[in-house]
């Protein structure tokens, strides 16, 4: 496999542009290819998958069928963000699915190193995502290991939260728990992200911005993700 397919999204680190990863979750599932091939056109850089099983958050979301739907016309990254139990179970078939990145929940993985590695054998980018609650610090063991964090920046299971204003003091520790580190870990945060609060996020050290309602609930998506895209 190759260095392209295996993480061509992070290859725009090179010029440390943020991210945008807008999240199918908002997206008209009824016309599902339609708003694919919208942000195919936009400037987003990802596309953002929320997998819910109804046990680790309270909601179920889509399976492997939508993401092999979306796969098939994406001409983008998928960034698969799995709010499940027992993740381990299921990494060769998210990946058979065509996950470019995938993040497991540090709450739902009591052998996160093991995880962690496995789905970096498997040839994707591996990710960890931490809940509003969960300390920063509980990831300095692993930091060094992973290419993502996911900070839940919302109670997850749900679309079209409030963000929640302490998201952005937590992104400032992690990014110098990176640097302290010297990881090469991106930082990501869902959920709530707007026009209002993405500029902030970004000088507090943010690199991806996932955007649900924002984007899918503006008139005009390609400009709003544009917006995003220039820092809000």
């Amino acid at each position: 496999m190759g260095e392209k397919e295996r993480g061509f999204g992070f290859f725009y680190l090179c010029n440390m542009k943020h991210l945008i990863a807008p999240s199918i979750l908002s997206a008209d599932f009824a016309n599902l290819q339609r708003d694919v091939e919208m942000l195919n056109k936009s400037e987003a850089d990802w596309f953002h998958l929320d997998v819910m099983d109804g046990v680790f958050v309270p909601n179920i979301s889509f399976g492997f069928p939508i993401i092999k739907a979306i796969k098939k016309h994406a001409k983008k990254p998928l960034d698969v963000h799995l709010m499940i139990v027992n993740p381990d179970n299921y990494l060769q078939a998210f990946k058979d699915a065509g996950a470019n990145n995938l993040s497991v929940h540090y709450e739902a993985c009591p052998h996160l190193h093991r995880t962690v590695h496995a789905i970096r054998d498997l040839g994707m980018k591996a990710g960890v995502a931490i809940n509003p609650h969960t300390p920063v610090n509980f990831l300095q063991d692993i930091i060094t290991d992973i290419d993502l964090v996911c900070m839940m920046s919302v109670n997850p299971g749900f679309g079209g939260q409030k963000f929640i204003d302490a998201t952005f003091q937590k992104v400032k520790y992690l990014k110098q728990l990176i640097k302290t580190k010297k990881s090469k870990a991106m930082i990501e945060v869902d959920g709530g992200v707007d026009l209002k609060n993405a500029s902030l996020l970004l000088k507090n050290g943010a690199d991806v911005l996932v955007a649900g309602n924002t984007v899918f609930g503006s008139k005009n998506p390609v400009e709003t993700i544009a917006q995003l895209k220039k820092g809000g």
